[in-house]
């Protein structure tokens, strides 16, 4: 993975919970001789599972629960990292958004050569509902998923419920979710 997630990571982590506590993840991840990590640079996936398993035994989480809060955060952290008009240039509702993954990431692989995207393909199921496919080469990531979702839902100020309906770790050839927003809100 790309060192701007793990640099979220660390962002993320600092912000919720301080430095001393990210010293320390970084430390049970035997991670303690970089210091710091180079957005544009590739990483291996391990030292980014590796952040993950720290941060699980020392926050006293389940990796869920990290994956879910980290892919919330993402969405605000890659604005703010100066991506924003590259998110805005891919929708302006959740649906919309949603529709054009694919492309944002193939957009994203210009500036990132060796970046190993995930596949999203959504099927509406109703108006304000839709089915959510994620392919992915790496592991354990669906409840990412589920947090970016989340996090696209307060982007574009939409009521969202998803639920999980097929699961790779159990055994699918790929994870599904069940989305429903409701964006009269905005």
């Amino acid at each position: 993975m790309y060192g701007l997630v793990n640099k979220a990571i660390e962002d993320m982590i600092c912000k919720y919970h301080g430095e001393n506590t990210w010293e320390t993840i970084k430390q049970k991840a035997e991670l303690e001789d970089i210091d710091f990590f180079v957005g544009m640079d590739a990483y291996s996936d391990d030292i980014t599972y590796r952040l993950v398993a720290a941060a699980c035994e020392v926050l006293d989480m389940e990796a869920e629960e990290i994956l879910k809060a980290f892919g919330e955060y993402w969405v605000t952290y890659t604005a703010e990292e100066g991506y924003g008009e590259l998110l805005d240039s891919a929708g302006n509702s959740l649906g919309q958004f949603m529709e054009n993954l694919d492309n944002l990431h193939a957009r994203v692989g210009l500036s990132f050569p060796q970046l190993r995207p995930p596949s999203f393909d959504c099927e509406h199921t109703s108006e304000k509902s839709m089915e959510l496919h994620y392919q992915s080469t790496r592991q354990g990531l669906a409840p990412m998923v589920i947090g970016l979702i989340h996090g696209l839902g307060k982007r574009f100020h939409t009521k969202v419920d998803i639920t999980q309906t097929s699961f790779r770790q159990q055994g699918a050839s790929h994870d599904i979710f069940a989305v429903e927003y409701d964006d009269s809100q905005s």
